[in-house]
């Protein structure tokens, strides 16, 4: 027994928790069916390996050295009370590390499998850290509505291996839109509620013949027509707001955020590492793109006729930055609006979730702009920031007794959603006595 549990540890720690060696893996089986020369096998496997890492260190830069710390300053401004979780998101981590890795290897199976024999569904789910995730908060959910043992990896099995199945191939014709065509690749990343949700909005109130990305700029601000400036500029811009409102309500930032530095040496590294994430992360999709797709040509010819990869949502950041931005910021400012407006109405408090509103609503805002233009992507952007905090406060009935620590901070898109439903079922189940 131990030896398996060496071998079930070895497979969800270090192959599927490791992105950049699962896609390595991947690019590695890819190029050897399709009978590469050895050299074009080990240069494609370590460039999409090195293709992985290099975006997963933008989204880092991104992510930590700026993201987080506005998401600090709104939980300071919007204190939550979260009540005392009987089991706790690190507790469900440790305890049920098992079964988690249990789900993640049988579902990617089940969607290999579905992939080869469906006719026209035939994404195969490449993002690492979310085949973890997944599998996690369906446990998460089950354990909170009273599921243990065979029952409770079963439906969480089954709910793991419909999202890698539905969400993508869902996701598919939005990924066209955006790209122009390009059917080589979809996406497999919890965005798909509040991407679906905004890009057939964008196609109802918008023209997606006026872009987000053709705004014209006078000659004298001509430096905005560059992503990393203009974003760079916006994330400044909004700490210099958040920074004055903590200020105004007698809190002092530099605790708040964490920064021992002044004000203005903290915003003007936020800026630079901003620009800075931004240019590592689209250089690491460019990398990966142009790896792991051809090399997936070896499943799509040899194991799953036809198989596209589904990856993670910044491949998607490169089509259309500016919208990227705008979504981010409507989004955020409608979500506090909302956060608000629905003081006292869950059983937790909620916070703006800076974190959702970036990358799931960015991403939404990106497929917005493809389907309705400007007006797609402000509308769907807006709806959307009303939509994370609804979510998020639903699922607070879902996971009061395991993760809410956790949603908190990263639901209120497909964790949510998902997670509402397949909680519900938990329920009805344990009513019928399993």
């Amino acid at each position: 027994m131990s030896v398996l549990n060496g071998i079930l540890n070895f497979i969800v720690t270090d192959i599927f928790g490791q992105g950049a060696i699962f896609l390595a893996l991947i690019a590695l089986i890819g190029l050897v069916l399709q009978k590469k020369p050895f050299s074009e096998i080990v240069r494609g496997t370590i460039l999409t390996a090195i293709g992985f890492f290099v975006l997963t260190t933008g989204t880092g830069i991104v992510s930590d050295q700026t993201v987080s710390g506005l998401s600090r300053a709104f939980a300071a401004l919007f204190p939550a009370t979260v009540p005392a979780n009987e089991i706790g998101a690190a507790t469900i981590m440790e305890d049920y590390a098992q079964p988690i890795g249990i789900v993640m290897i049988v579902a990617f199976l089940i969607n290999i499998i579905f992939a080869r024999f469906s006719k026209k569904w035939k994404s195969i789910f490449l993002t690492g850290h979310m085949l973890y995730w997944f599998p996690f908060i369906f446990i998460a959910a089950g354990v909170n509505a009273g599921l243990r043992g065979f029952p409770l990896i079963a439906l969480a099995t089954v709910f793991t291996a419909l999202y890698m199945i539905v969400s993508p191939n869902v996701m598919r014709p939005l990924v066209k839109e955006v790209t122009g065509g390009d059917e080589s690749f979809t996406i497999g990343h919890p965005t798909t509620i509040l991407s679906v949700i905004a890009g057939y909005l964008g196609k109802v109130v918008g023209n997606k013949e006026k872009s987000t990305e053709d705004i014209k700029f006078p000659k004298g601000l001509g430096f905005l027509r560059e992503v990393y400036i203009t974003g760079s500029i916006l994330i400044g811009l909004t700490y210099i707001v958040i920074i004055a409102v903590l200020s105004a309500r007698g809190l002092n930032p530099a605790e708040v955020i964490g920064y021992d530095t002044t004000t203005f040496t903290f915003i003007f590294q936020r800026v630079l590492y901003f620009g800075a994430g931004v240019s590592i992360l689209l250089t690491g999709v460019r990398m990966l793109i142009s790896e792991i797709v051809p090399a997936f040509k070896g499943f799509a010819e040899k194991i799953v006729p036809g198989a596209i990869p589904a990856l993670d949502c910044p491949v998607l950041f490169p089509y259309a930055p500016n919208a990227l931005f705008i979504g981010f910021l409507c989004c955020l400012v409608t979500s506090t609006i909302t956060v608000l407006l629905t003081v006292n109405v869950f059983p937790a408090a909620i916070v703006p979730l800076i974190f959702a509103c970036f990358f799931e609503g960015g991403t939404a805002a990106i497929v917005a702009n493809a389907t309705g233009g400007v007006r797609g992507c402000i509308i769907g952007s807006i709806v959307n920031g009303a939509i994370i905090i609804l979510l998020v406060g639903f699922g607070t009935y879902f996971y009061d007794k395991t993760i809410n620590d956790w949603m908190l901070v990263f639901g209120g898109q497909d964790f949510s959603f998902w997670g509402i439903i397949e909680g519900t079922v938990a329920k009805l189940l344990v009513g019928l006595g399993l």
